[in-house]
């Protein structure tokens, strides 16, 4: 007998396709206008540097990020060529996304009143961050997950195990979507292809571990440790659901959750969306209790939520009268948005939230001018020096990683390395006090500099101790033993006579990012000197704030007139 498909089955299916092919061309379309016309996200110049420096890994993220926008920078090097894959990835996920509801006969016309509501979705259509190839291999996993969970067969053990690579190789959230699945699901245990799918995936994770071990764990330090508020701030928490409700639609996210939350769960699928929904919902709420959680760091929740949402308006027959309009007016309002990003209005240009995508590409222009092919030296944050690479083509911004900021991978990098003993312009937006700058206008507004006639800086050196959590009394007298190494690949001396700048190492009490109670080695430094990667050990003594209080104990060597650099893991010290 023939299983051949009836024509008009076929055509049915066609027709069934048609609005959403459609929908794919106009959204793809309206990101590419956008991409072409909007300036860069700092976080996305921060990983175009990623992209020419490609490693197994980074301070912050895995490396997939740094791929996506290799791929499309090669082509051009303009925003539109960084954000390529980025759009290409959007428009695939939102085809992957229709292909795993077509089992449960979700009608065409909900799907594209809900999926372009999602004001998430938005966001990562034309932006270049890990959370785009997370959220491609999320649906990807999702797509081959489903087949797997019906037939045990090793053609979709094999995918999964390098969709899963491809997951964790995105953002360190993968884990989520691996573990919320295991347990919506139990019974893979009892899989022998389960096995395979945790050894290949292992198996090609490997050179990101290897990257980790080899850097000393910065992206788990960081994540795990770093991160964390010493002092709980309610507001984070009170906030974390009304910003998960924004991302999923203005006007109907409310609605969204709560159609999730009824599902009949009837497979193990649903079961699956409904585990990973809930859990990584509740995942991030947990998190707002020990610091910052920011509202896009749920995205991949918001792939399970369009499914569960779209499988419970099947079962329902339909949704309420009232939303088809409602979902109409969110879409409009959404695209609002994005239409006054092409063209802002002065409040736009200007507002905290959107005020980066404005006026870095002439700024950079205006600030090679001033430095020709030398080095720009950005004081405390990644923002500014990644723009001005970006926009220069080059690797000549660097951004000083001050005590009392955090290290990010610019004190990783071979940049600081290219640039020690050459002449370098240290820039930045604030009149620094006791400094003899120049002052110029730009886009921007007003930014300031001085010329470093022969740079030296030590971003890069360790000083380790085993404390992590000290107790003393005002004023008491206390002592480290500390081990100081030095990962350049020339020997090192902390000495000044000889040098034009002052070089000074110190321990930093820090409050509330304010500098307190500084203690200096003193000139016992003038003694040390390290061979390239070696390391030295130092007996430090010194007393206690005098003022009772919660701390954070850095160390910091410090080459004026740069404020010092963060040059150990913060100590948590109380003085009782």
């Amino acid at each position: 007998m023939s299983t051949r498909m009836p024509d008009n089955a076929l055509n049915t299916s066609y027709r069934s396709d048609k609005p959403i092919w459609y929908f794919l061309l106009c959204w793809t379309i309206f990101n590419i206008i956008q991409a072409y016309t909007l300036e860069l996200h700092p976080d996305e110049a921060y990983y175009w540097i990623y992209s020419r420096l490609l490693d197994w890994g980074y301070y912050d993220h895995p490396p997939m990020v740094a791929i996506f926008i290799r791929l499309g920078d090669m082509l051009v090097h303009n925003e539109l060529g960084l954000r390529l894959m980025t759009i290409l990835a959007s428009s695939a996920s939102i085809y992957l996304l229709w292909l795993i509801l077509k089992r449960y006969a979700v009608e065409a016309r909900w799907f594209l009143l809900v999926v372009p509501g999602l004001l998430i979705l938005h966001i990562y259509g034309f932006t270049t961050t890990p959370d785009v190839p997370l959220f491609f291999f999320t649906l990807l996993f999702y797509f081959i997950y489903q087949k797997y969970a019906d037939e045990d067969k090793l053609q979709w053990a094999l995918l999964l195990g390098l969709i899963i690579a491809g997951l964790l190789y995105s953002k360190y959230h993968g884990v989520l979507l691996i573990g919320f699945t295991l347990l919506s699901n139990i019974k893979l245990l009892r899989r022998p292809s389960f096995y395979l799918i945790v050894v290949l995936a292992a198996a090609l994770f490997t050179p990101h571990i290897l990257w980790q071990m080899h850097h000393d764990y910065p992206s788990l330090s960081y994540h795990l440790y770093e991160r964390s508020a010493e002092v709980y701030e309610p507001i984070t928490t009170v906030l974390y659901f009304p910003g998960q409700i924004l991302m999923a639609g203005p006007l109907i996210g409310w609605f969204l959750f709560y159609v999730a939350l009824t599902i009949k769960i009837k497979d193990a699928f649903i079961r699956c969306l409904l585990v990973n929904f809930i859990g990584t919902v509740i995942f991030f709420l947990l998190n707002t209790f020990k610091g910052e959680v920011q509202s896009h760091w749920t995205l991949i929740a918001f792939a399970p939520l369009v499914m569960l949402v779209l499988i419970r308006f099947k079962q329902l027959g339909e949704p309420p009268k009232w939303f088809a309009p409602l979902a109409v007016a969110n879409i409009v309002l959404v695209m609002a948005l994005r239409i006054s990003l092409i063209f802002p209005p002065a409040f736009i240009k200007n507002s905290s939230r959107f005020q980066s995508y404005y006026g870095y590409r002439e700024w950079a222009k205006q600030l090679k001018q001033k430095a020709g092919d030398n080095y720009v030296i950005f004081i405390s944050g990644f923002q500014e020096a990644s723009k001005y690479s970006y926009y220069t083509n080059s690797l000549k911004g660097f951004a000083y990683d001050a005590r009392a900021y955090r290290r990010t991978q610019f004190d990783i990098w071979p940049i600081e390395d290219s640039m020690q003993h050459k002449r370098a312009l240290y820039t930045m937006d604030f009149n620094g006090k006791g400094l003899v700058l120049d002052s110029f206008p730009t886009t921007r507004g007003m930014w300031h500099s001085m010329w470093i006639d022969s740079v030296r800086t030590f971003q890069k050196v360790d000083i380790r101790t085993d404390a992590k959590n000290m107790k003393a009394k005002p004023g008491q007298a206390m002592a480290l033993d500390l081990t100081i190494t030095n990962p350049y690949n020339w020997p090192i001396s902390f000495k000044n006579q000889g040098y034009p700048h002052e070089l000074v190492i110190a321990a930093i009490f820090l409050q509330d990012e304010e500098e307190l109670f500084p203690v200096r080695f003193g000139s016992r430094q003038d003694s040390i000197s390290i061979p390239a990667h070696q390391s030295i050990p130092y007996h430090f003594e010194f007393h206690a704030p005098t003022v009772k209080g919660k701390y954070e104990l850095v160390f910091s060597v410090r080459t004026t007139p740069f404020p010092g650099g963060r040059n150990s893991r913060p100590i948590s010290f109380t003085v009782e």
